[in-house]
């Protein structure tokens, strides 16, 4: 369902979540749940609208997953329509959109009087990660009081003293950001401006390190600054990469390898045969898909009907398969789905 981050603005949200919650208890109903079960998950339900605490701190999304012994709830950044369902398994691929895109970098503000990292989160302000051993700026990691004077031996002298001392600097930063961004898997963003962003990029071995950075020197820019540049950097990234990929599904299309119909996808998930699988979020499609042969049933009529484009997304994590949770206008072809092989099915 759709949230609100304006915490006095909740009041609608929780309205949203009771009538959700009220069509999740006729649904059960409906399906003949066991008495005990439907009063389970309805009580649990009641008791997450009901705290104060909860609903005070939202995001633009709210995922709610729960069973006669458990609830989980996700705060997304991401905005989603409002659904209510009931089946054996439960619905994710709303929650693989903020994995496709997580919204989430690292960004080094760098400039020659400091240096600082932050995580820039969907949902949350942006805020200082520890680096232990960073150094303060750049005359400190040069062991010197300041950068611009000349040594009396000739060494070192003038500007290109200078970028030999911001080199070091960026060695100590690049050494530094080893021990914190190791198997940290989100893009590394840097703020910086000429000559010191072009020597870190010289040095740093990251490979999470974005091509475009935010230019300018960071120390002018407000952290709000800071996240809005990050976020359009975010935004083409993402998009590239979507073109990216798209461009390969026609290529192997071309192939035998690129799938766009509902029932070859399923089977093609089924047998494990899916390397990178394109799913519409806002897709509701109900029925069941064979657990051998891959077959796929709809009834949109049907109580505990599942959805095919979450169960087909389910199989494919199963064999390790990428996943893109995006809108329609961004598949191949016109179905709810589409996918490229690892070979032909």
């Amino acid at each position: 369902m759709p949230t609100t981050p304006v915490t006095i603005e909740a009041q609608g949200d929780r309205i949203l979540f009771k009538n959700l919650s009220s069509q999740v208890d006729q649904q059960l109903e409906d399906g003949g749940a066991p008495s005990h079960e439907r009063r389970a998950i309805s009580d649990s339900l009641a008791d997450l609208g009901a705290d104060d605490h909860f609903w005070a701190h939202q995001a633009n999304s709210l995922a709610v997953f729960t069973t006669p012994a458990s609830i989980r709830t996700y705060r997304l950044a991401n905005s989603l329509s409002e659904f209510a369902g009931v089946a054996d398994r439960f619905d994710i691929k709303e929650l693989l959109r903020a994995v496709t895109f997580p919204n989430a970098c690292f960004v080094l503000a760098l400039a020659q009087g400091s240096a600082r990292l932050l995580e820039i989160a969907a949902d949350v302000p942006p805020h200082d990660v520890r680096v232990p051993d960073l150094p303060a700026d750049v005359a400190s990691a040069a062991g010197k009081a300041s950068i611009g004077g000349r040594s009396p031996t000739g060494r070192l002298q003038g500007s290109e003293g200078q970028k030999v001392r911001m080199a070091q600097y960026a060695r100590q930063i690049e050494t530094a950001l080893r021990g914190v961004l190791a198997g940290r898997d989100l893009p590394l963003i840097l703020a910086g401006a000429p000559p010191l962003d072009a020597i870190f990029r010289s040095i740093d071995s990251n490979p999470n390190l974005a091509e475009e950075g935010i230019r300018g020197n960071p120390e002018e820019l407000s952290d709000a600054e800071i996240s809005e540049g990050a976020r359009a950097v975010l935004d083409r990234i993402y998009a590239d990469d979507l073109d990216r990929t798209r461009s390969l599904f026609e290529e192997r299309a071309s192939q035998g390898r690129g799938v766009v119909e509902l029932g070859d996808v399923a089977r093609a998930a089924t047998f494990g045969a899916i390397d990178t699988l394109f799913v519409d979020i806002d897709v509701r499609l109900r029925g069941s898909i064979d657990e051998q042969s891959g077959l796929v049933e709809t009834d949109d009529s049907g109580v505990g009907d599942y959805g095919i484009a979450d169960e087909i997304a389910r199989r494919t994590m199963e064999h390790d398969g990428r996943i893109l949770a995006v809108r329609a206008a961004d598949i191949p072809g016109e179905g709810p789905v589409a996918a490229i092989l690892r070979y032909p099915v």
